[in-house]
């Protein structure tokens, strides 16, 4: 590197004197910028997003996360309920009446497991699939059952599981982020959902809006290349002199670092949400028609792309914190909101499992909270927010597929069995990536704190 040749013929060396021949550059600061040359070859390791080995042999070498948001009914979806058919209009809880599915559920693949007609394709997909029947947050409204799925919180803001995976695994690819969230509106929480908190910023997600320019000035605007890497070379040596005087604040390099990823983006992530050159077959799998750069078949294909160049953790959001799955007044509102999910995601873990990245690729697929198996009005259409018992499933990167884990009562009310709590969800991530998640911790105002908190517990009956 200390040598490299730019297109002028000559070496970075060879421009670094020249400059200070007239002038620009003091000769006094000269030997620092060479020196920075001379252990350029090596800066990659000292990267706080440089890989870092896991505590144990990992199943997963990253994670594709999606997100609903909003409150997908676990009723009308993954967990089929024939006595809430049977009983619809009877009460329960005194004043309650049950209210049944609007969709028919049907057995799919070698395993039979039962999924409404609300996302026939991802019932396609079931013998990959962990389904999870049991799940539970800790708070029933928006806001903060969805801090809850992202970082185990619920009362306090606190890191996103994107965040505590790239603290502590790093990533592959240093020419984009490690952390990568694809959302068209902002969600409950804003960046919260994909926020450090106390972890270094650099662990923060990046959000990508779909549209024609999903990582807006890109394009450099310096003269040339050679030019530009002049500057930023400049104006990195002062950065490094002024995060010396300041004891290495770590806000400060992280921000550092991220001009750096910043600028190696605009070498590798124009190709990357370049989708011209995939193939007509593959675009018809996402139901993706050529040209578009929205919808959340543009969100999968793209987590794909993302996903075998290296990024570690990759979200997609589907909506934000309105028009969402928040289905209160009429449960149809949902229809459109699982055309817009259905076939993407189907095609994404078809096409994964196609190019054997299903096997080291993590899929997630969760929402805040379920939907109530009743309703305060006899024949209501809608139902109210659900924290006690809801769906989620995981596919791919070590997960057993083809089956269910955790049972709800007779009427997807409680959880009668296997609870899976938020923080057993994400321990079991954790692991799936080789993480201990009693071990990823990061010292912080007197104590140690960690995604799980001081409880979760790996589930291994979900492990292949």
């Amino acid at each position: 590197m200390a040598d490299e040749h730019t297109n002028c013929g000559c070496t970075r060396r060879q421009t670094l004197r020249s400059l200070v021949g007239a002038s620009l550059v003091l000769p006094a600061i000269l030997s620092d910028l060479l020196g920075a040359d001379a252990t350029a070859a090596t800066s990659a390791e000292g990267s706080p997003l440089a890989p870092k080995p896991p505590h144990f042999p990992p199943k997963a070498k990253r994670v594709i996360f999606l997100h609903m948001s909003g409150g997908v009914s676990h009723v009308d979806t993954f967990d089929p309920k024939p006595k809430l058919f049977a009983d619809h209009g009877k009460t329960v809880l005194k004043d309650k009446y049950l209210t049944r599915p609007q969709w028919s559920f049907k057995r799919y693949g070698k395993s039979g497991i039962e999924v409404s007609d609300l996302l026939p394709g991802v019932g396609e997909c079931v013998d990959d699939l962990c389904v999870i029947r049991a799940m539970k947050n800790d708070h029933g409204d928006h806001f903060e059952a969805t801090l809850g799925i992202h970082t185990g919180s619920v009362t306090f803001t606190r890191p996103s599981i994107g965040a505590w995976v790239s603290y502590g695994l790093g990533t592959f690819n240093q020419n984009l982020p490690s952390f990568i969230v694809i959302a068209p509106q902002t969600p409950y929480a804003g960046s919260q959902v994909w926020g450090a908190d106390f972890l270094p910023a650099i662990h923060q997600g990046t959000r990508i809006v779909p549209g024609p320019e999903p990582i807006p000035n890109l394009k450099p605007r310096a003269a040339s290349p050679e030019i530009q890497e002049m500057e930023l070379g400049l104006l990195d040596f002062f950065n490094r002199q002024h995060l010396r005087e300041r004891n290495s604040d770590a806000a400060l390099a992280a921000r550092i670092k991220s001009f750096e990823t910043a600028y190696s983006m605009q070498k590798e992530a124009p190709e990357a949400f370049d989708l011209s050159k995939e193939s007509d077959a593959t675009l018809k799998l996402y139901g993706l028609e050529r040209g578009t750069a929205t919808g959340f078949a543009w969100q999968c294909l793209v987590a794909r792309r993302l996903a075998e160049r290296g990024v570690r953790f990759i979200e997609l959001i589907d909506s934000g914190s309105n028009n969402n799955w928040d289905a209160h007044g009429d449960m149809q509102t949902c229809v459109p909101l699982a055309r817009n999910i259905d076939r993407p995601i189907a095609g994404l873990l078809k096409d994964l499992k196609s190019r054997g990245l299903l096997r080291d690729t993590l899929v997630v697929w969760t929402t805040e909270f379920g939907r109530t198996p009743f309703s305060a009005m006899r024949d209501a259409k809608g139902r109210e927010h659900h924290a006690r018992a809801y769906s989620s499933w995981l596919a791919g990167g070590g997960v057993k597929g083809g089956i269910t884990y955790g049972q709800t009562d007779d009427y997807g009310i409680e959880i009668a069995s296997d609870q899976m709590h938020i923080h057993d969800f994400h321990a079991t991530i954790l692991h799936l990536l080789g993480i201990d998640h009693t071990r990823l911790t990061f010292r912080y105002a007197g104590r140690d704190f960690r995604l799980t908190d001081v409880a979760g517990r790996v589930i291994k009956d979900v492990l292949a």
